[in-house]
């Protein structure tokens, strides 16, 4: 019998170009309107008992094409555990080798978070004591921006995922946040939101996210270079959201991202604002530093080039936000790839180990919230 392949569903993204027997040549499909393209994720069916060659073929002009080597691609049987895969990469070419038990397994870039999913996220907090809903805007596409928040503190913290849609790590971070902050025997939860006013906005590009584009909203624009001027046009995630940053203020905030390439999960930062001064600068190195601390699967070795003196990028959130609030802003960067550090050789980096992270950077938020 003959495999079949399809990706025709929410998040989902591949093109088929042939399939012979047990081998199949794939290609990653562009995000619309931009020449950004790595995500994928599609289903095959047909499999069971076979071991397979899925050749994805157009990876050495992908967005990131030294996210392949040393990297495993994401299989599942049951659309809830994902595993690493046999995957090797030469030449330009990703050859993934599933070798499925039943008929039906799912290939993917990292575990999805669909639309299904993040709807039923905010269903399910939104309800719980003490936390409000607010629809902050729609998206290009007519999708709700959507912002939860809790606490009644003085401090303003914003939490924000998947600027980039095809980084679904992120909005696994923000449900392992969700089960911290709304449990009620936490008593780290409990003291945070006594200390802080928390919002959070779980996926900041839905369009981009059913799409299954990699890094771009429905009409090519990458939000994370949108800060310093959003559109309605262009834009509207980014506008809808730092409008209500603008009503409330932020003083501690965090963009939750992955990253293709390195195999660990570090902070960027907002070194270079024009404002920058030692206290700011002094709160997000303590930050960092003390996570590090508290857990294995965050380090400080690895990570971005800093920007240097006057050279902060201000259309990127982190920077814009540092600058234009006097904010303890940075990005969090997870990988696509296994932390080298603290491997797992069956998972992987997980959406488990995101979560994890999550309550990590909480506990450690805590600690330091009256010094924000």
């Amino acid at each position: 019998m003959t495999i079949s392949i399809t990706s025709d569903f929410d998040g989902g993204n591949i093109e088929v170009l042939g399939i012979e027997g047990d081998t199949a040549d794939l290609a990653i499909r562009h995000d619309h309107m931009s020449d950004f393209y790595q995500w994928f994720y599609f289903r095959v069916a047909g499999a069971a008992g076979r071991r397979l060659t899925l050749r994805i073929t157009n990876c050495a002009g992908s967005a990131y094409p030294g996210g392949w080597p040393d990297y495993s691609a994401r299989a599942s049987e049951d659309g809830e555990n994902w595993r690493q895969v046999e995957t090797h990469y030469a030449d330009g070419v990703l050859s993934i080798h599933p070798e499925p038990k039943g008929d039906v397994v799912e290939l993917a870039y990292f575990a999805p978070y669909s639309s299904e999913r993040h709807a039923r996220l905010i269903e399910t907090y939104a309800v719980k004591p003490g936390v409000s809903r607010k629809l902050l805007g729609k998206s290009l596409d007519g999708r709700p921006i959507e912002r939860l928040t809790m606490g009644d503190g003085p401090k303003q913290v914003w939490l924000y995922a998947r600027q980039h849609p095809g980084e679904t790590m992120a909005e696994w971070w923000i449900e392992g946040a969700l089960e911290k902050l709304t449990d009620p025997e936490d008593a780290i939860a409990q003291l945070l939101r006594s200390k802080a006013t928390i919002h959070i906005v779980p996926n900041m590009n839905p369009d981009g996210s059913a799409r299954g584009h990699l890094r771009t909203n429905a009409v090519g624009i990458n939000l994370n270079r949108e800060w310093h001027a959003p559109s309605e046009d262009k834009s509207p995630e980014v506008l809808h959201v730092l409008k209500a940053m603008d009503e409330t203020g932020v003083d501690f905030a965090m963009d939750v991202h992955g990253d293709e390439a390195i195999p660990a999960a570090f902070l960027a930062g907002f070194e270079g604002i024009p404002s920058w001064n030692e206290k700011q600068g002094g709160l997000y190195t303590k930050f960092r530093d003390t996570l590090a601390a508290r857990t294995a699967d965050f380090q400080t070795r690895l990570g971005y080039v800093v920007a240097g003196e006057g050279r902060a990028n201000l259309s990127m959130s982190t920077p814009q936000l540092a600058e234009r609030f006097g904010a303890v802003s940075m990005t969090l960067e997870m990988p696509f790839k296994d932390n080298a550090d603290a491997p797992d050789a069956e998972f992987g980096w997980s959406p488990a180990r995101s979560k994890k992270l999550a309550k990590d950077c909480l506990d450690n938020l805590a600690d330091m919230i009256e010094e924000i």
